[in-house]
Order: structure tokens, then C-alpha cells, then sequence
């Protein structure tokens, strides 16, 4: 396999490469702080970018290693943008992925088992050195982009800590974490922070478009994937809303769940080929606990993942009592999930049997 073609992990299955996506959505707080750090001399050479998956992070931290790159020329009149034209000769060759003072840092392809190493490996950052020693021959700016830093070993964390904390000159290193509290402490205090958060609706809306995705389920993707363009993506290439929508209709009938539809969907879960699908039903299982949890505690939803959704959860959980209830369940049944999949259970007879630990604590909560 050639390096063309290898699977690259920081892209998202059905949507274009962080470094061809052309607008950034819903992150101007993010872009404001470091381009405020930019014009005011004070820019860190460390940059922590944080946030859940799929809200834009790997495209902010793209946009910055563009900008910082093409020698931008923030004026003292208009608003200072991330933007940079397209044709630009650094945009190009940061695009086609041949800019000789951009390092990107993932996880490494695996020869042996043919497949994505886990993590990000010691091999994967010790080519720094000779990187920046470049930036010192030849005066120019480098950037180095980690995705994701929650990948980095042991090594490689260790590695990476060094380049923070001895920066070269005219050196910006840009981590992506998903969970920055995975990270060693020293690293996190040796970066600035700026965080991304969910996208509005709107926002999701506009971040699918582009992506080649338009829908008119605004409202059901944006409360399934809690803001993340990433993860409705999924949703959608998975066929993920009508599940979501046949989870609840299971569960309409709640103290008494509809067994032969309960059936279907534990049989749709099982044989060859049937993994993705079992492994989204099993996180949109936990996603509706989870929101049954909340009912209990915020009262019925303002948003909906299926029709009838928000008047079930609100019946289902009508008090503090009842969220933690569910709470607790959905703690139990996520653990039974890890448990069951590490140890091959039957697909189907997972399945089936947290759906009768649902029915089961329905009935205890109505007769409490």
C-alpha cells in the first residue's frame, strides 16, 4: 500500500481532510484569542486546542499553520482574519501536503498487522530535531500540528515535552486533545489553551453543507451528535437517525416495551457485517439514557432526536428520583457494553438483555 492511499486517522470518515475544509464554523471565540495573541507580540509556542470530537479543532489548528506560514501581514486597520487566499503558494503546498516547514504528527501505519497503530509512537516525533534544525539554516517559521496529543505514548509525550519546554526559534507547536486531561500536566502547563466548543445548530448545519452532507434533520442530528459535525457525519453515513428514531419507538410503550420490535433490532445487530450498526445502537442505547438522566433533572427537552422523543423522557424520568435511577443504570449498562464487547458476547443477546434492564427500571420508577 502506498502512501497515497494509506487510511490517514485524522480524517473523518465521508467528509474532506481538516486541511481542505475552507470555513471554519462556530470557533471565532478560538480564532479571536490567537490571532489577539498574534497582533500583540505575545504569541505562545505551544497551543493547546481543546474541545469534543468533531467541532473543528483539526480545522482551526490547519487555518493557524496556514496563516502563520504564509507570513501573513496583520494590518493596523480592519479585522484580522485566519484567512488566506487559496492560491497563496504556502496554502498550496500545505494542501497538496508537501510544505517543508509543516510536520503533522498521527498516528503511524503498521507494516506488520497492516493496520493504524493505536497510538502516536516515540518514531513519529523523533524527526523534530532534524525539522526544526531546518528553521535555523534557512531563518523560516515551522509549525507542527499533534493529532490527536490523547494518542501520544509515554515516549512520544516525553519527546514532545522537551520541544516545549527548550522551543526553537520561530517554532509553533499545535496539540489536539480530545481529553486534556489524558495529557501529562507539564505539557498542559506549557501550552496556552483555546478551546472549541459545540456548533449551534445553524452552525452544524452550515459545517455539514459543506462537508457534501446537507440535511433537513437540523434539529435530530444537532441533538444526537451534541454539536459535533464530526459525529453527525456518522449519524448520517450509518443511517444512524432512523435507528435512533426505532430505539424510541421501542421504548414508547415504556413501562412495557414492543418485544418483537426489540427482537428485530437486537437480530439487525447480529452476523457479518453488522458491527457498525451494533456499535451505534449501543451508544444511541447509552445517548438516551443519558438524556432520560437529564429529563429527570432539567425537565423535558427543548430538542428532540426522533419524533415523540422529549414527551417519552419526560414521562420516563418526571423527577430528581427518577434521573438518578437512570443515571445509575446508564453507568451499569455502559459498563456491561465494554465488558460484553471485549469478550465477544452475542451481539443480539446484549442487546436484548439492556433493553430488558430498560423495561425493568421503567417499571420500578412508575412504581415508585
Amino acid at each position: 500500500m502506498s502512501d497515497d492511499t494509506l487510511p490517514e486517522p485524522d480524517r473523518i470518515e465521508g467528509a474532506p481532510h481538516p486541511r481542505e475544509t475552507p470555513t471554519l464554523y462556530g470557533q471565532a471565540r478560538a480564532e479571536d484569542a490567537f490571532l489577539d495573541a498574534f497582533t500583540s507580540g505575545r504569541l505562545h509556542s505551544g497551543w493547546l486546542i481543546t474541545g469534543p470530537r468533531g467541532v473543528g479543532k483539526a480545522t482551526l489548528a490547519w487555518k493557524i499553520a496556514t496563516f502563520l506560514l504564509a507570513n501573513p501581514e496583520v494590518g493596523l486597520f480592519g479585522d484580522p482574519s485566519l484567512a488566506v487566499d487559496p492560491d497563496h503558494p504556502d496554502a498550496r503546498l500545505i494542501l497538496s501536503g508537501a510544505h517543508p516547514g509543516l510536520s503533522l504528527i498521527r498516528r503511524p501505519w503498521d507494516d506488520k498487522t497492516k493496520k493504524l497503530r493505536a497510538e502516536i509512537t516515540v518514531d513519529a516525533v523523533r524527526n523534530l530535531k532534524t525539522f526544526f534544525h531546518m528553521s535555523a539554516t534557512d531563518g523560516g517559521r515551522r509549525v507542527v500540528i499533534v493529532d490527536a496529543a490523547d494518542e501520544l505514548n509515554r515516549n512520544a509525550a516525553n519527546a514532545i515535552l522537551k520541544e516545549l519546554e527548550e522551543p526553537p526559534a520561530n517554532s509553533t507547536i499545535l496539540l489536539i486533545a480530545h481529553q486534556p486531561s489524558r495529557l501529562l500536566p507539564t505539557i498542559r502547563s506549557r501550552c496556552r489553551e483555546l478551546r472549541c466548543s459545540p456548533l449551534a445548530a445553524d452552525d452544524l448545519q452550515r459545517a455539514l453543507a459543506q462537508a457534501g452532507h446537507p440535511t433537513d434533520h437540523g434539529e435530530s442530528l444537532s441533538t444526537l451528535a451534541g454539536g459535533s459535525a464530526g459525529d453527525a457525519i456518522r449519524l448520517l453515513n450509518h443511517d444512524g437517525l432512523p435507528l435512533y428514531a426505532e430505539i424510541v419507538r421501542i421504548f414508547d410503550g415504556l413501562p412495557h416495551i414492543d418485544r418483537p420490535a426489540a427482537l428485530k433490532l437486537a437480530d439487525s445487530c447480529a452476523g457479518r457485517g453488522a458491527d457498525v450498526r451494533f456499535g451505534m445502537t449501543l451508544d444511541l442505547i447509552d445517548l438516551f439514557l443519558s438524556r432520560a438522566a437529564h429529563a429527570g433533572l432539567m425537565g423535558e427537552p427543548q430538542s428532540q432526536g426522533a419524533p415523540g422523543e422529549a414527551r417519552l423522557l419526560a414521562r420516563l424520568s418526571p423527577d430528581d428520583h427518577a434521573a438518578r435511577r437512570w443515571a445509575q443504570l446508564q453507568q451499569d449498562l455502559s459498563e456491561r457494553s465494554r465488558h460484553g464487547r471485549a469478550v465477544n458476547l452475542d451481539p443480539a443477546a446484549l442487546i436484548l438483555d439492556m433493553v430488558f434492564k430498560i423495561e425493568e427500571t421503567a417499571q420500578s420508577v412508575a412504581a415508585a
